[in-house]
């Protein structure tokens, strides 16, 4: 078994529609993939209906607060029609489009020729996001998007939005009958760095693992989680975070053991 746990379509910000996934994960070498777009359940049916070599894992990727950092919190076999999660899933989503207007809004006062019927176009359909915004200001001659000049987190257009505490996200998703995985916790593309004290609190509330093999973590960062992951009874997974065309990773480009997938399996609430 080749196993990816963490990937993404044009049902939030990646540019592979969710039907497409399957063929080109079985094309990849994949035999589990794991859709895990950004607040949404929106890509799932039709990346079950397209799946014939490869098993399709129901997941989703939240966007949690963990003390005054984010944080992306993974579910993985959840059920997509527990209402209590997909409810807090929604205005999540509701709140994202209320942030993507005004900033937007924010990149045009600082003088970025952008406009939000273009991101709109770029998002087609999905909730808006940074890498809409982020695409739509590269297209207008401005390649430093994720920078404190424009969407960074606190950057001058960067808004403010509406997340759960990580510990209610894990409690949601166990609810949900799912297992809950910490992504990328230490990326060097990331202002905040999961300590060990608080992947420890988050074992506590019912955290099943942390993303350790990820392509934003360097060699020394993953071995750092996995010892830190043995020490807590953690387990370890790793995944390509494929984005499409939006990121320069391949689908397996990082990958999961077939001993942790089966434990994790084990775990549904």
């Amino acid at each position: 078994m080749t196993i990816d746990l963490h990937t993404h379509s044009t049902a939030s910000d990646g540019t592979t529609p969710p039907a497409d996934l399957p063929r080109l994960a079985a094309e990849a070498g994949l035999t589990v993939l794991a859709l895990t777009d950004h607040d949404t359940f929106a890509g799932l049916e039709a990346a079950g209906r397209a799946a014939a070599e490869v098993e399709v894992v129901p997941g989703v990727e939240i966007s949690c607060r963990l003390d005054d950092a984010e944080v992306h919190l993974l579910g993985l076999f959840v059920d997509p029609g527990h209402e209590p999660l997909a409810a807090e899933l929604a205005l999540i989503r509701t709140d994202r489009d209320r942030r993507g207007v005004r900033m937007v809004e924010r990149c045009r006062e600082l003088g970025a020729p952008i406009t939000l019927a273009r991101v709109r176009a770029i998002a087609a359909g999905a909730p808006l996001g940074r890498p809409h915004i982020a695409a739509a200001l590269a297209e207008a001659g401005i390649s430093d998007a994720f920078t404190a000049e424009w969407i960074a987190d606190g950057g001058r257009a960067d808004v403010p939005k509406h997340v759960l505490a990580a510990v209610d996200a894990i409690a949601l998703v166990r609810a949900a009958g799912g297992v809950a995985v910490l992504a990328h916790p230490r990326s060097v593309k990331r202002r905040a760095e999961v300590s060990d004290a608080q992947l420890a609190a988050l074992r506590e509330a019912g955290l099943a693992g942390v993303e350790a093999d990820h392509p934003e973590q360097p060699p020394e960062v993953r071995d750092g989680l996995r010892a830190v992951a043995s020490d807590l009874g953690l387990l370890v997974t790793g995944s390509s975070d494929f984005h499409g065309a939006r990121k320069p990773v391949r689908l397996g480009e990082r990958t999961t053991s077939p001993e942790v997938f089966a434990a994790l399996r084990a775990r549904r609430s």
